[in-house]
């Protein structure tokens, strides 16, 4: 029935605030983006899956603060990311080691939707 993973979307408040952050942040790359009729912005987030930024949002995210709703990316290196949050000023938790043993991050954007970082077992 499925075929693969498609895309993740975030509704986000800023538009370009949001962009910012994940451009520079998780340095994805912006790619086009069909003529909608509402704003958005989207990525390319890995093989074949895109992020796409729906902007609009009035109400703070689901239960800001908190990792329960999340997507993960696996990073090389979890305290190159962890530096990264630090050098901007993010919110973040971690790094801790998983009880698997991969090291794990969990960084905010600026709506407060969390990102896992995670390293390869």
């Amino acid at each position: 029935m499925i075929l693969q993973f498609d895309h993740i979307s975030l509704f986000v408040s800023d538009l370009e605030k949001s962009k910012t952050f994940f451009s520079q942040v998780l340095e994805l790359y912006e790619i086009p983006r069909p003529a909608f009729d509402f704003p958005g912005a989207w990525f390319q987030l890995a093989p074949n899956v895109q992020l796409h930024l729906i902007a609009g949002r009035e109400k703070p995210a689901i239960e800001t603060g908190s990792r329960k709703n999340h997507f993960a990316v696996l990073v090389k290196d979890i305290f190159e990311a962890e530096q990264k949050a630090k050098d901007f000023g993010l919110t973040y938790v971690g790094p801790k080691r998983r009880p698997d043993g991969a090291w794990q991050l969990f960084i905010a954007d600026p709506d407060g939707h969390y990102i896992e970082f995670s390293t390869p077992l």
